[in-house]
């Protein structure tokens, strides 16, 4: 009888452990649900992806016409600076410096913010984990096809070697995460003001132009390279360039990829202090 008592109880357990989700399966579970809901907006990231080609060749006109009349550009020559250019148009949609606001601003200025804090999951992971899944969706059939164009077109200098391409893998993925760590930071600001729109602005103009979108930030005057480099903006988009162009090779491109790690957690314990402070202000009135 005993025996059969034990071996219910066990079943229970096993049972109960069996419906309990793992915090991974979860999280996985969201990135999923991330990449399905982007993957809706057919017509959306075709449409970005022919913006990206359009301004794409547009921006490898002007820079390859520069490099040729300039002779020493930076460092840079046409294949150098076409992967430039195209590989900062292919990380545009998945880093969301020109995308909308994310949803939780909504939700902080509805009140509805208070049902992610009574959910059994992180909010700051949980919302992370979706926008990797969208992020996921996003390069896809857009970055990469870009990639494509513009190594078609203009003929694109890359590594050789796959270990530059892992390398230039991580970076990515640190600088996605990075992206909407600053952009959770920033709609954590909703607490205080009624509306961050201008803060957005703001954001996308200074982020857009440190992260080295217009001209590479090794590009920048000595006074104004050391501004951006004591930001996180250059490890979202030209830490990722540097690493998957295969300018930053070796030992470089290690320090670059533990430097997104360090803005990673540095934003990420940013947004966790935000987060609880937000929580302490919100109050939710009604029935």
């Amino acid at each position: 009888m005993r025996g059969n008592v034990a071996g219910d109880g066990g079943l229970a357990f096993a049972v109960r452990r069996q419906r309990k989700p793992g915090a991974f399966r979860v999280y996985w579970t969201l990135a999923r649900a991330g990449f399905k809901r982007q993957a809706q907006y057919k017509l959306a990231m075709f449409a970005g992806l022919f913006t990206n080609c359009v301004f794409g060749f547009v921006r490898a006109a002007v820079m390859v016409a520069a490099v040729r009349a300039a002779g020493d550009f930076g460092g840079y020559d046409e294949g150098t600076i076409g992967a430039y250019v195209w590989l900062s148009q292919a990380l545009l949609g998945a880093t969301q410096f020109m995308g909308p606001q994310i949803d939780l601003v909504d939700r902080i200025k509805s009140g509805d913010v208070a049902i992610d804090f009574l959910r059994p999951i992180d909010v700051q992971l949980g919302y992370l984990a979706t926008d990797m899944g969208r992020a996921a969706c996003t390069i896809l059939p857009r970055g990469v096809p870009s990639i494509l164009i513009g190594a078609a077109t203009f003929g694109l200098s890359m590594p050789s070697t796959p270990v530059a391409y892992v390398l230039g893998l991580i970076s990515v993925l640190l600088a996605v995460a990075l992206s909407f760590l600053c952009l959770f930071a920033v709609a954590l600001i909703g607490f205080w003001v009624v509306e961050i729109r201008g803060i957005r602005v703001l954001y996308q103009i200074v982020g857009t132009f440190l992260a080295g979108l217009f001209v590479p930030v090794h590009m920048f005057p000595d006074w104004l390279r050391v501004i951006a480099m004591s930001t996180p903006f250059p490890s979202i988009l030209q830490a990722p360039i540097d690493t998957l162009s295969g300018r930053a090779a070796g030992v470089d491109a290690l320090i670059i990829v533990a430097i997104q790690g360090f803005w990673v957690l540095v934003i990420g314990l940013l947004g966790r202090v935000l987060l609880r402070a937000g929580q302490r202000r919100l109050e939710v009135q009604g029935g």
